[in-house]
């Protein structure tokens, strides 16, 4: 079966790696490229290393009235970019948005994708999870369904590769600044706290007043490590065995006694998560590991594609983390 697919967005990051992993994809087919300042130049010039069949596809100006036959199209464009021209794509044409604007929006389903996936199958308009969202929900989920901790005054620490930036990201985030250095930015306001409150509360139950979310930038490419602080009297067993139940048969979520490392998710879809905990002192500390660009975008996005297209999941998702 060949599923055509288009990605908006393609000359970033997060677009090009939704491009390297629907080149490969058996069930997928890549017939339309759209971009802003690459519209014109062929795939390959964009990418050098572009399999030999979408070499000569021409990047095209976005615009949703010059579609062609899709089934499914990607959006990977900045926050505050999509909305008005995503709702002018044909209803027949299944959108995942990778970017931020339909997340918890009426109409748009909320694709955090190994948590909620019966609640994705089928459905016509997914929000992808930000990528810090998906680092800090995959390992908090567990924890709020079993009422393990408290919703309230939790505390996400969270380090993220530059990539997170985007291609087009501000100068502060080049080599020179970023090189032997350690960033903290957007406190108390970043654009993903609201994402992650609201899911928190809708695992829970209850309220996530009090909720701190300090996330920095570290001189490396990719990954994203979340370290969280809740308030429980949990033992680290019971965390990781409700871990272990919860995500039991998914086939993404790797659970681990040892805290995990960026490097194991490297090029992959795969999350990692592990605890630790001190009933004695109420207190559970979980940890989330992801590829901002995999799981925390371009990976997970295929992941509901496929949700959404009726293939397994983990279509085209096989892949091994790249190491080292």
């Amino acid at each position: 079966m060949s599923i055509r697919v288009g990605i908006v967005g393609i000359s970033g990051f997060g677009g090009g790696e939704a491009m390297r992993l629907i080149a490969s994809h058996p069930s997928f087919e890549l017939v339309y490229a759209a971009g802003e300042s690459s519209a014109g130049s062929r795939l390959v010039d964009r990418f050098p290393g572009v399999p030999a069949k979408l070499a000569g596809l021409v990047i095209e100006k976005w615009d949703p009235a010059t579609l062609p036959k899709l089934d499914v199209l990607f959006a990977s464009l900045p926050t505050g970019a999509s909305a008005d021209a995503l709702a002018r794509v044909p209803e027949d044409v299944k959108i995942v948005d990778i970017g931020g604007d339909h997340r918890y929006v009426e109409g748009w389903t909320y694709g955090l994708a190994d948590v909620w996936p019966a609640r994705i199958e089928g459905r016509t308009r997914v929000a992808n999870p930000g990528c810090f969202p998906a680092a800090t929900l995959i390992a908090l989920a567990p924890l709020l369904a079993e009422k393990l901790i408290e919703p309230g005054n939790i505390v996400i620490d969270v380090k993220t590769g530059i990539s997170g930036a985007g291609r087009g990201g501000e100068s502060k985030f080049g080599y020179a600044e970023s090189n032997e250095n350690l960033v903290p930015y957007g406190l108390l306001k970043h654009v993903h706290m609201p994402e992650i409150a609201q899911t928190i509360e809708r695992l829970s139950g209850g309220s996530a007043a009090g909720l701190v979310f300090a996330p920095h930038l570290v001189p490396m490419t990719r990954g994203i490590l979340a370290t969280i602080y809740c308030r429980g009297m949990a033992t680290t067993g019971q965390c990781l065995d409700a871990a272990r139940q919860f995500y039991a048969g998914r086939s993404f979520v790797r659970v681990t006694e040892k805290p995990p490392q960026t490097k194991w998710a490297t090029g992959s879809n795969l999350a990692f998560v592990s605890y630790a905990a001190d009933p004695e002192r109420n207190l559970v500390i979980a940890m989330g590991v992801v590829d901002n660009l995999g799981k925390g975008a371009a990976g997970q996005a295929v992941q509901n594609a496929n949700l959404i297209s009726g293939l397994p999941e983990t279509t085209g998702l096989d892949g091994v983390p790249v190491w080292p």
